[in-house]
């Protein structure tokens, strides 16, 4: 039989189960965490929204005022400071320059609220899978604002800051107005500041004009203008150029045969700065002279200087020459040359082999021994002392204290003319005309000439033992050139703004005389001897009239050659950065030789003209000139005021 049924039990009455104390605890604490985390959350963004900056200045194009360098023929020749172009519109620019830079760098412009959260996201993940940085998630909008109102300072509250602008200026400005504020304030490489300052630098015409190749060229500068910059690498600028055509095809903004010819036909890119990258120790020179004036003066400033490119390419092409041919096997690795007009205006300046290498202006800034280039300035106090070139001197030993300097072949000849002393750059004499014409008075003669630089009160500085510079030496000689005036070294001819404004004209009046014309031409005379018979002969140029001097020091760390025709004074120096010895290089040997090169090539296309002698007659000229121009301006004066002018 089956068993009995069991009647069902009634079902229990079964407790509903509860959290424990312990879940409920950590469940108030997570809640407490995520409301206190937004409270946090709240307090630093309004903590960092505090002290953001007036955002109404978006509309406002920037000031940043740039310098443009004319040679004295009025090629620019480099340009400092930041180019700003004329302003554009977005919506007035041909569609595919706009495109292509929204291709590349935000192309959810027109559908984000300031700040592309998947953008964010998908960077993010692409950071992380990668280990470091390799995309940013910035937006156009985030870009301005921080251009605008935030410094470059990668910290959580600058980016934040970032954020609620971005957020604030998409709430204020309409997507038109963005963008066209972020296309004429963006950097964009090279000192250009904008699309329109871009295009003009890169392709010497206006945004407007871009093609599309040009424009693509452009838009891959913003993610690292420097780098990316054309004139900095070309090879790497367009093959950014190519990123973005293939992004605009990407967005449909181009058409395939589009993109192809694009690829096939890459944009020429247009130096704007002409000019020679070794002219950029002149330019250097002379930006360092601007600062009143940048200073002064928010507008753009155009500056005419006194140089010479046509002088400054053949000063450049003969200094790398010889140390390409002569300078490993010589030990000599560096030069300066610096070549000044009768006035003292520089023609030509070069500060080293190599301005990429090193910014170091060897003819402005480096302190060097002039060795026995500084002996004319010692003969000419002596002269005015009263010596005479035919006067006797003694070569011999010579001691004056604990100083006893010995010749440069340890020779001595006896009874010599100071003509031949000076020729032969006999040191032993030029010690004892130092004696002669006195220590207060060649020191006084060395500031008159243009010498600034601290001068031993001793007997080395006979021998050219205290240090000056290229350009001092320069002034020196130009003095002596001018039969006696003290002629000064300057770079800047005009300075005008960019709307034509004057703001300084170069005073040309005729320098004031420091040194009696008869003493100088005697020792003009002297210096003739050098190039004819002296140390010098390597410098000669045939039959043209030269004067000039040698100069080795000890160990032959330096050498030089200084010296002047009635065009050109040009001063060269030779040695190493570090003051390691030459292999044996004097004045007379590659410094003159260079000299010869140089100076034949700058003069090939002027006349021979004499020396100033400092005749009466010439200094009656130069008189009567004076007079001259003093009655014309008074004859003008008078004529203007009948006129009523």
């Amino acid at each position: 039989m089956p068993p009995p049924k069991r009647s069902p039990r009634p079902p229990k009455n079964r407790k509903k189960s509860r959290p424990s104390a312990y879940a409920r605890s950590i469940a108030r604490a997570a809640l407490l965490v995520g409301i206190w985390s937004v409270v946090a959350a709240l307090i630093y963004i309004s903590y960092c929204a505090l002290d953001l900056p007036d955002v109404h200045e978006v509309s406002r194009p920037p000031l940043r005022p740039s310098v443009e360098l004319e040679s004295d023929d009025g090629t620019v020749f480099a340009r400092y400071g930041n180019l700003v172009g004329r302003p554009v519109v977005a919506s007035h620019l041909p569609a595919r320059i706009t495109q292509a830079i929204i291709a590349v760098e935000d192309r959810r412009f027109y559908r984000h609220f300031g700040i592309d959260l998947w953008s964010i996201f998908r960077a993010a993940a692409k950071n992380i899978l990668a280990g470091h940085t390799v995309q940013g998630g910035s937006t156009l909008t985030q870009q301005l604002a921080k251009n605008l109102f935030l410094t470059p300072q990668r910290t959580l509250k600058r980016k934040v800051q970032e954020m609620i602008l971005a957020v604030w200026l998409e709430r204020t400005y309409t997507k038109n107005e963005i963008l066209t504020a972020y296309l004429n304030r963006v950097y964009l490489g090279s000192g250009a500041y904008g699309l329109d300052a871009a295009a003009q630098t890169y392709f010497g015409k206006h945004a407007k004009d871009l093609t599309l190749p040009e424009a693509a060229l452009i838009a891959g500068l913003l993610r690292a203008p420097s780098r990316y910059s054309p004139l900095h690498d070309p090879a790497q600028a367009l093959e950014r150029s190519k990123i973005v055509l293939q992004a605009m095809l990407n967005e449909s903004y181009i058409t395939k045969d589009e993109y192809t010819r694009a690829i096939a036909n890459p944009p020429t890119i247009e130096i704007v700065r002409d000019g020679s990258p070794q002219a950029r120790y002149f330019a250097d020179w002379v930006y360092d002279e601007l600062g009143p004036f940048i200073v002064d003066t928010q507008q753009d400033l155009v500056v005419r200087t006194t140089l010479d490119l046509t002088l400054e390419k053949i000063a450049e092409k003969d200094v790398e020459a010889i140390l390409s041919k002569q300078g490993k096997a010589r030990k000599v690795t560096q030069a300066a040359l610096i070549t000044l007009a009768p006035d003292g205006g520089v023609k030509a300046m070069t500060g080293g082999r190599d301005y990429n290498q090193s910014q170091f202006n060897r003819a402005t800034q480096a302190l060097r021994q002039p060795g026995s280039a500084f002996k004319p300035i010692v003969y000419l106090a002596a002269i005015e002392k009263g010596l005479l070139p035919d006067d006797i001197l003694i070569d011999e030993p010579v001691t004056i204290g604990r100083y006893s300097p010995a010749n440069y072949d340890d020779k001595y000849l006896g009874p010599v003319t100071a003509q031949r002393a000076l020729a032969e750059s006999i040191n032993s004499v030029a010690v004892k005309v130092l004696s002669r014409a006195g220590l207060d008075n060649v020191i006084k003669t060395a500031r008159n000439l243009g010498i600034v630089s601290p001068l031993e009160r001793n007997a080395t500085l006979a021998l050219g033992a205290s240090e000056v510079t290229p350009l001092e030496l320069s002034a020196a000689y130009a003095s002596i050139a001018s039969g006696g005036r003290a002629i000064t070294p300057y770079g800047i001819k005009e300075i005008r703004t960019r709307s034509g404004d004057l703001l300084f004209r170069y005073d040309d009046a005729t320098p004031p005389r420091v040194l009696s014309a008869d003493s100088v031409a005697t020792l003009t005379r002297m210096m003739v001897d050098v190039i004819k018979t002296g140390t010098g002969r390597t410098a000669a140029l045939g039959t043209r009239p030269v004067a000039g001097k040698t100069g080795t020091t000890s160990d032959y760390r330096d050498a030089w050659f200084a010296g002047f025709t009635a065009d050109y004074t040009t001063v060269i120096w030779m040695g190493n950065d570090d003051n390691e010895p030459t292999k044996k290089v004097t004045g007379s040997s590659l410094p003159a030789l260079l000299w010869h090169n140089y100076m034949k090539e700058a003069e090939s296309q002027l006349p021979e003209k004499p020396l100033r002698s400092g005749s009466l007659v010439e200094q009656f000229f130069e008189g009567a000139g004076a007079v001259t121009n003093d009655v014309s301006k008074a004859l003008g004066d008078f004529i203007d005021s009948i006129l009523g002018r």
